[in-house]
C-alpha cells in the first residue's frame, strides 16, 4: 500500500509513520513543519520507501500535484495545529491548519480517486459536557476554535464520503502523549521544573482531570482498524482506562525527576485556559467490543512519557 501520512513529521504522524514502514507499507509524508519537525523524522532520510515533500496543505494546487505523481491508496489525515493555546490568540491559525487541509485533501481524494481516509479528530467537539461520552452524543457545542475546526472537518468529511463513496475512519482521539511529545502539560511542566526545581506553576486549580493515551496504543488502533470495510464514516471514541488530574501529573513530574517539597503555585479557576474542557470521560463499550483495549491506563502512560521525556532530554 501506498499511504499519504499528512502531517506526518508531527508527534503523532511520525510514530504513525514508523508503524506503517514496519509493517511494508510505502508511506509519503506531507508537512510543513508548522508543529512537526525534521528531527521526529530524520531516522527515516535512508528508507527506500519513505519520501518527504516540505510543502504547505493549504496549496490546493501544490497538494493536488503530489497526489497526480503518487498515486495514493490511503489517506492518514493528521495534519492539524494541536496547540489549542496558541490558536487561542489567532483564530486563523485553526482555520487553515485544521479546517483548510481538511477541505484540500478531501478535494484531493474526489479529483484522484483516492477512496480510503483516517481522520485524526478529538474529544474537543463535544464540548462541555458533564456525562460520559459517546459516538452518538448529541447537541455539539466545542468551545475552543480548535474543537470547532475538527467538528467543521467531520462534517466536511461525512458529506464527502457520501458523494464520493469514500470509506472513512475516524478518531476522537482524548490526550496524546509519548516519545516525541513537544508541547503540553507534560512537557511544560517537565521544562518549568528544569529551570526551577522548588517551585511550579500549574494553570487552574489542579483538579482538572482528562484521560491520557500512550502515542503507541494509539497508532497501533489506528493501523489495527483502518479497513473498515464499509462506506460511510465510521466514528470511534478512542480512550483508556481512568484518566489523570493535573496535579496528579505534577506529583508525577516531581517524582520521577527526583524532586521533593516542590512548592505548587495554582493559578486559580476551574480552567487552565479559556476554551479548556477541565473534565471529560469516554464511554467505550463501542472500540472495546471489537476486542481492541490500550495497554497502559492514563496514570501509566504519564509516567511512561515523563520518563520518556527525561531521557530524551540527557
Amino acid at each position: 500500500m501506498k499511504a499519504l501520512v499528512a502531517g506526518g513529521a508531527g508527534f503523532i504522524g511520525s510514530n504513525l509513520t514508523d508503524l506503517l514502514l514496519a509493517k511494508g507499507h510505502e508511506v509519503v509524508c506531507v508537512d510543513n513543519y508548522f508543529i512537526g519537525t525534521k528531527d521526529n523524522i530524520a531516522h527515516l532520510s535512508t528508507n527506500p520507501r519513505f519520501k518527504m515533500y516540505e510543502q504547505d496543505l493549504c496549496d490546493l494546487n501544490a497538494l493536488s500535484k503530489i497526489f497526480e505523481s503518487e498515486k495514493f491508496d490511503y489517506v492518514f489525515h493528521l495534519a492539524a495545529n494541536s496547540d489549542i493555546q496558541a490558536s487561542a490568540k489567532n483564530p486563523v491559525v485553526e482555520y487553515k491548519n485544521t479546517y483548510t487541509t481538511t477541505f484540500n485533501i478531501l478535494e484531493c481524494m474526489r479529483l484522484y480517486g483516492v477512496k480510503k481516509l483516517f481522520f485524526a479528530s478529538t474529544s474537543a467537539v463535544y464540548g462541555e459536557k458533564t456525562e460520559l461520552l459517546t459516538e452518538t452524543t448529541a447537541d455539539l457545542r466545542p468551545i475552543s476554535y480548535y474543537g470547532a475546526s475538527k467538528l467543521g472537518s467531520e462534517a466536511l468529511i461525512s458529506a464527502f464520503s457520501h458523494m464520493n463513496d469514500f470509506e472513512v475512519l475516524v478518531f476522537r482521539f482524548p490526550n496524546v502523549i509519548g516519545p516525541r511529545l513537544t508541547h503540553g502539560v507534560v512537557f511544560d511542566f517537565i521544562k518549568r521544573l528544569s529551570d526551577d526545581p522548588t517551585q511550579l506553576r500549574i494553570l487552574g486549580d489542579g483538579t482538572q482531570c482528562k484521560p491520557y493515551i500512550y502515542v503507541t496504543d494509539l497508532v497501533e488502533a489506528i493501523v489495527r482498524f483502518m479497513e473498515t470495510g464499509k462506506k460511510g464514516m465510521e466514528i470511534y471514541n478512542l480512550g483508556v482506562e481512568g484518566a489523570t488530574t493535573v496535579t496528579k501529573i505534577a506529583d508525577i513530574v516531581c517524582e520521577k525527576m527526583g524532586l521533593k517539597n516542590v512548592r505548587y503555585n495554582y493559578t486559580g479557576g476551574s480552567i487552565g485556559w479559556k476554551g479548556d474542557v477541565p473534565h471529560f470521560q469516554y464511554d467505550l463499550t463501542k472500540i472495546h467490543s471489537t476486542g481492541w483495549k490500550a495497554c497502559y491506563n492514563s496514570d501509566e502512560t504519564v509516567a511512561k512519557t515523563v520518563e520518556e521525556v527525561l531521557k530524551c532530554r540527557q
